[in-house]
């Protein structure tokens, strides 16, 4: 598996370095890192702190995902979908997470809240062209491959 050093700065004392849980794992949970216990309400998005910030690589891109666990048993994911981070971008990693569920959900100091997945970028060059080539699919939008 390859592997490319990230810089991590704490701004707090408290926070706790991305770590993969497996030996496998693509992502790295990113922890809350926070005062008091924060309770979402249904329907609610909550920015929460990581107390983190990186230094991810030009060339490279950092990508906050739900932890499929906390999504299907607890209704919380970014509200985002998937949180795109910027090489030049050096702020604190804040989680913008949403409760799509129907009972309010707490989340604690510590506690795994996303996961983070670094992965190379390619940079489009867009040029206008007066047309595109022919594919089977051609211009059939949502829902449209597979069909007979």
């Amino acid at each position: 598996m390859l592997q490319q050093p990230i810089s991590v700065q704490k701004l707090d004392p408290r926070a706790r370095l991305p770590v993969y849980s497996s030996e496998y794992a693509a992502g790295a949970d990113l922890c809350a890192c926070l005062d008091e216990p924060v309770t979402i309400a249904p329907g609610e998005t909550v920015f929460l702190h990581t107390g983190l910030a990186m230094e991810i690589p030009v060339g490279y891109a950092g990508l906050v995902y739900a932890r499929s666990g906390m999504a299907s048993k607890r209704g919380l994911a970014p509200a985002n979908k998937v949180g795109v981070v910027d090489s030049d971008y050096r702020g604190e990693f804040l989680v913008a997470l949403h409760n799509h569920g129907t009972e309010p959900q707490t989340i604690e100091h510590g506690e795994r809240i996303a996961q983070l997945v670094i992965t190379p970028v390619l940079r489009g060059q867009f040029q206008e062209a007066d047309s595109l080539s022919d594919t089977a699919r051609g211009s059939g939008g949502f829902g449209s491959t597979g069909r007979m």
